[in-house]
Formats: structure tokens, C-alpha cells, sequence
């Protein structure tokens, strides 16, 4: 797998994005570096896993996304996005504005079959060692039900090709667990997804909670672009904010300073889990491509972890496993609606 990382546009600049390039690369990852190539160079040497390819514009945080993406044929973000679409790369890896990873992607790798919008995915900590994944965080913040079901099937395949979990638990994100709870949308997604033709390899549960998120009662939730960044958002200030308490707490006497020399291991891994450079970032899903969105903030193992989603995936043939299901799905629906008219006409 050739991994492109898109070397421009990341918080902590060039020789961070450069550094986790490293770590990934001793690991054995093939990695192949887009920007300027002149400043990437003066970094090296590189081992011989690392190449460069050179990109001489940049999209800003202060540029349109889509306007941009159209207008810099040549910037970094899109250079990377086309050796995946060409087949020069197998994934690309981007810490650079979000608008801009998800209007290049889109572009240049285009659609898989029978998907109508992309969604953004992140995996989340639930807590006890395990993981879940929650889409869409903010690739579409309106969507009608139908896309709800889509984003289930995305995230299952996901789930199944990269996580390792043979028959994944999908919920939809909503205000109460019983079927009629939530808006519109929610109600008839639930309503969709409770057909068994419509729920193909993986196991719906329903609706679930805000609480439910990251508490190991779901491996996939799915939601809108819109509640979904406003939940990601919530639970990273929450986890932080939780973090500095237990800080403050430890450091308030002396027996606790003890208990805290104690616990010092748990502790740490707990800041480990919650982390966003834990996850590397998200995961574009419903693209003919792979492509991954890292925290623009996203320090050294950051870029790292981002890199081995990217390698995960593209190893894990997760674009053609999502284009079979995506097939799957649409085959049963057209099955049933031709059914439903024949039915009528006999009527």
C-alpha cells in the first residue's frame, strides 16, 4: 500500500506532518510525500520508503473549499487526491483544511455506484478497550432518511473490513430509544433500517442515546453531519475538561499526589484513549478512494496514526466492500419496489 500525505496546511507545519511520516514509515509503510518539494527535501534525508512529489500551491484555512480545490490544480491537497484516483497512491492522508480534504476527494476519486453522499466517519473510545464509529461528523449536515441507511451500510463495511467486527450493533443517534423518538428523519431512518432487507450484514438495534456513544452499546451510530460534529465536539471538550479535573484533584494535596503516583499508569491510559491523536482522524466513506481527514491540530502521532487508518483501510479493501453492499442494498430495494408496483397494478 502507497500511502499519499498531503505535507501543507497542517497547524504544527511541515516538519511535524514530516515527522510522523517517519514513524510510519519505520513500520514499513510506504509513503509518498506531496508539497514543496524543496522545503520536504531540506528535512531529509528519507529512508527509502519515502518519496516526493512536488506541489507548488497550497489551500488555506481562509480559502472556499470548493472554489479552491477548483482553481488550485496544483496545490498539495489536490495533487494527492489525483495519485489516488490514478492509481499512484492507494489512500491520501491530509491534516490541511477539512473542507478542502473533502471537496478534493470528492472531485478527484469521485463516488462509488449508487452512493449519494460521502460521509465523514470517526472512531471513538467506548470506554472499556473497544471502538466505535460514528457518522457522519460533518461532511452533511442535512440529510433525508434515506441517507441515514446508507451511512449504516458504510459504517458496517467499515467496521467489519478494519475493525474486525464480524456482525456490527448499528444505532441511530436520537433523543429517546423508543421508535418513535426524534424528528422525521430519525423516525422513518429507524422505520428503514427495522426491514431486514434494508439492514444487510450487520445487526440494527434501533435508536440510542447521546449516552450510549461512547459506552460500548453500539459499534457504528449513525446520525447527520450536523448532530454528529456537534456530538464529536462535545465528548472531545468533555474528555478534556475531565482530564484537567482529575489533574487538579491530584495535585490538591499530598495524598492525593500519592494516589495519583499510583494510578499514574491508569491514568495515562486513559489520556491515551482520548486522545484525538489516538485515532489519527476520519475516514471519508462512500469514495472510490481512500481518504483520511487527520486533526488539523494533530502532533507527530498524530500524522502516525493517521497514516496507519489510511494503510488499514486500502489493505482492508474497504472501498470495494462498501461498493459491493452499496449494490446489495440498491438490488433488494429495487427488488421490493418492483414488487410493491406489481402488487398495485394486480390491484
Amino acid at each position: 500500500m502507497r500511502i499519499a500525505l498531503d505535507v501543507q496546511g497542517a497547524d504544527n507545519g511541515l516538519s511535524t506532518v514530516v515527522d510522523g511520516a517517519r514513524t510510519a514509515a519505520a513500520e514499513g509503510i510506504e509513503i509518498v510525500l506531496v508539497g514543496a518539494q524543496d522545503e520536504i527535501a531540506a528535512l531529509g534525508p528519507f529512508p527509502g520508503n519515502i518519496s516526493i512529489v512536488n506541489a507548488t500551491e497550497v489551500v488555506t484555512n481562509h480559502d472556499d473549499p470548493a472554489t479552491a480545490v477548483r482553481r488550485l490544480k496544483d496545490s498539495s491537497i489536490v495533487v494527492g487526491a489525483k495519485l489516488v484516483a490514478s492509481g499512484e497512491a492507494d489512500a491520501l492522508v491530509s491534516a490541511g483544511p477539512t473542507g478542502a480534504a473533502l471537496a478534493a476527494s470528492l472531485f478527484n476519486m469521485k463516488r462509488i455506484k449508487g452512493v449519494k453522499r460521502p460521509a465523514l466517519a470517526v472512531i471513538l473510545p467506548d470506554g472499556r478497550g473497544g471502538r466505535s464509529l460514528l457518522l457522519d461528523a460533518g461532511a452533511n449536515v442535512d440529510v433525508p432518511a434515506e441517507m441515514l441507511v446508507q451511512f449504516a451500510h458504510l459504517g458496517a463495511q467499515f467496521c467489519i473490513r478494519v475493525l474486525g467486527i464480524a456482525e456490527p450493533r448499528v444505532g441511530v443517534l436520537s433523543i429517546g430509544e423508543e421508535g418513535g423518538k426524534g424528528n422525521d428523519r430519525v423516525v422513518e431512518a429507524t422505520r428503514l433500517l427495522s426491514d431486514p432487507a434494508n439492514s444487510l450484514h450487520f445487526n440494527f438495534l434501533g435508536n440510542i442515546e447521546g449516552r450510549d456513544i461512547t459506552n460500548g452499546s453500539a459499534d457504528v451510530i449513525v446520525t447527520d453531519g450536523f448532530t454528529g460534529n456537534v456530538a464529536l465536539k462535545a465528548i472531545e471538550g468533555a474528555a478534556k475538561a475531565t482530564m484537567l479535573a482529575a489533574v487538579e484533584a491530584i495535585k490538591s494535596n499530598p495524598v492525593s499526589k500519592v494516589g495519583g503516583l499510583l494510578a499514574k499508569r491508569s491514568l495515562l491510559k486513559i489520556r491515551t484513549e482520548v486522545d484525538p491523536n489516538t485515532t489519527g482522524g476520519a475516514l471519508l466513506l462512500g469514495l472510490r478512494g481512500v481518504s483520511v481527514v487527520a486533526h488539523g491540530s494533530s502532533n507527530a502521532a498524530g500524522i502516525a496514526a493517521a497514516i496507519r487508518l489510511a494503510h488499514r483501510s486500502a489493505k482492508g479493501n474497504v472501498t470495494g466492500e462498501i461498493a459491493a453492499a452499496i449494490a446489495e442494498l440498491n438490488e433488494h430495494q429495487a427488488a421490493e419496489t418492483a414488487v410493491t408496483v406489481a402488487s398495485a397494478d394486480d390491484a
